[in-house]
């Protein structure tokens, strides 16, 4: 549950305006403008990358040197997957059809991963993020995010959330397959519209993926390729999303806050200048995007100032920090949300060692 006593008082007498007010300063500045020259110009150079990366490929042929394309290829995933984050947000164009199409293309057949399943998912959790009922962002299969939820625990998730920390990164390598399997196991979904196209294209994806992997690589080689592939691709994604919201406060149903407040107390930023801007596709400024999602990205940055200093004004905590400290952070809360569970483990053992 949050904190919410540092708010100020004055403040919370205004919730329902507050979130208005920023917004009409925000678009006053012009910032929710569609930045097409900027989009053109990141399509054009993640295309090339891309290209690039499986021109190297085939010229490469049967070598060890492969691996490395493996782990470039994998950057490249993730960029392509930050592509089609920002064409679900309708960050590049106001059109749903154009969006949707690109998306289909970026994340279906491109990477293998459903757009139309992804965007669900997503959707919910900017609408909730961080909330223990609403965010299937923090739902507690694998890892617990709350002390509530290690108190509850069953299973692969109470196993795991005792080291979940130290888990973290290393399952992370799994993620690149999850997100291929949940994609597949999302089409036996009725409410997931289109699935006879998404299917294909999922299917088309996996077919040349794996055809053109093996028509070059021996067996070895390639299974090897594959798992260099998508380990760095699933610890580059996560590497991309864990800072902006792991180890931050959580909400339960108790919390009545409004949407700004929710937004921004639940979200960190993470500074670093244009390299991490880049390597994170802008979703360090995690606050800003959360509050206006459909704001392209390159318009981030010069909200922040805004945004932190209006958050100022209110008293609202903003938090930011660096990308290391991020990691941190995320890890700190994880290993503290699981010291319940190890306590119990240790008592049940103790117990035992008793009774015998």
């Amino acid at each position: 549950m949050i904190d919410t006593s540092t708010i100020d008082a004055t403040a919370r007498e205004a919730r329902g305006s507050d979130f208005a007010r920023l917004s009409r300063r925000v678009t006053d500045a012009g910032l929710l403008d569609r930045r097409p020259g900027y989009y053109a110009l990141r399509f054009g150079i993640v295309a090339a990358l891309l290209a690039g990366g499986w021109a190297a490929f085939l010229a490469l042929g049967d070598s060890w040197a492969q691996l490395l394309v493996a782990a470039f290829l994998a950057v490249v995933f993730a960029q392509v997957a930050l592509v089609a984050h920002d064409l679900a947000h309708r960050q590049v164009s106001r059109s749903r059809r154009f969006s949707q199409a690109a998306g289909w293309l970026a994340g279906n057949l491109i990477i293998g991963m459903s757009y139309g399943w992804w965007m669900d998912k997503h959707t919910r959790h900017h609408a909730n993020p961080n909330h223990e009922d609403h965010d299937p962002d923090v739902s507690p299969e694998v890892l617990v995010w709350s002390h509530k939820q290690a108190a509850t625990s069953r299973g692969v998730a109470r196993i795991i959330g005792r080291w979940q920390a130290f888990l973290f990164f290393p399952l992370l390598t799994l993620e690149g397959l999850n997100l291929h399997l949940a994609s597949f196991r999302a089409l036996r979904r009725p409410r997931l519209k289109h699935r006879g196209l998404e299917a294909t294209l999922l299917t088309a994806h996996v077919v040349t993926y794996l055809g053109a992997v093996f028509a070059v690589l021996p067996l070895g080689k390639g299974l090897l390729f594959v798992a260099v592939h998508q380990a760095i691709f699933g610890v580059y994604l996560g590497c991309t999303f864990a800072p902006n919201h792991k180890g931050m406060p959580t909400l339960t149903g108790e919390d009545r806050l409004d949407f700004l407040r929710r937004q921004v107390l639940t979200s960190r930023d993470v500074r670093g200048g244009p390299a991490v801007d880049i390597a994170l596709g802008g979703l360090n400024y995690q606050i800003e995007h959360h509050l206006f999602p459909s704001m392209p990205t390159p318009n981030l940055r010069r909200a922040q100032p805004l945004v932190r200093a209006y958050c100022a004004e209110l008293g609202i905590p903003y938090h930011e920090t660096g990308l290391i400290s991020s990691y941190t952070q995320a890890l700190r809360h994880m290993h503290a949300v699981g010291a319940s569970i190890r306590a119990g483990g240790a008592a049940g053992a103790a117990s035992a060692r008793r009774q015998t």
